[in-house]
């Protein structure tokens, strides 16, 4: 079973990438659990998500405490994700929404013994659409550096989501930040 955490604040999609990640696992036969962890629900406020994925059903009910991948879909979060690793698994992943010297998290990788990717979803979502839209961005980030679900299956619950001119931005989206994608060894 691999476990995902998901940081964000409200209203950058965090719940949602969470949902869309299950959705493409469960598309391609797996077993999925989605569940979000709110504080105070407003505009901004810190929120988190958790994905579980499976071969096997999943009898497990409680929250992720060790998971194996975290990913930071606000890009000031990321500029500090020393926060955010609380409890990830030696040899996780670290997916981060990040434009700084990616080199500058070597260290986070070297120190906890994890694979440290990056995408820099602000950028893109910009140039794509003018406005900052991170959750599939990022879904494809984790899906490009983990290979937990295939494009397909992200393209596929994307298409049972949404429609229209809302599909095809995500869409876009969803491609350019796949092939965007840097990982530090």
């Amino acid at each position: 079973m691999i476990e995902v955490r998901w940081h964000g604040r409200g209203g950058q999609g965090v719940v949602t990438g969470s949902n869309l990640l299950a959705r493409a696992a469960i598309l391609e036969g797996k077993y999925a659990q989605h569940f979000p962890e709110f504080g105070p629900e407003r505009s901004g406020a810190p929120v988190r998500s958790y994905t579980r994925i499976s071969n096997q059903p999943i009898e497990l009910h409680t929250g992720v405490y060790n998971p194996d991948i975290v990913v930071v879909i606000d890009p000031t979060m990321a500029r500090n994700p020393e926060g955010f690793v609380q409890g990830l698994k030696r040899g996780g992943s670290l997916v981060l929404n990040y434009a700084g010297d990616v080199g500058r998290l070597s260290h986070i990788a070297g120190e906890l013994d994890v694979k440290v990717h990056v995408v820099n979803a602000h950028r893109i979502s910009l140039e794509e659409v003018g406005r900052k839209i991170y959750n599939v961005p990022m879904l494809a980030a984790l899906a490009r550096a983990s290979g937990l679900v295939g494009l397909e299956a992200v393209k596929s619950a994307l298409r049972s989501r949404f429609s229209g001119e809302a599909l095809e931005i995500n869409l876009r989206l969803l491609e350019k930040a796949y092939r965007e994608v840097e990982s530090l060894a």
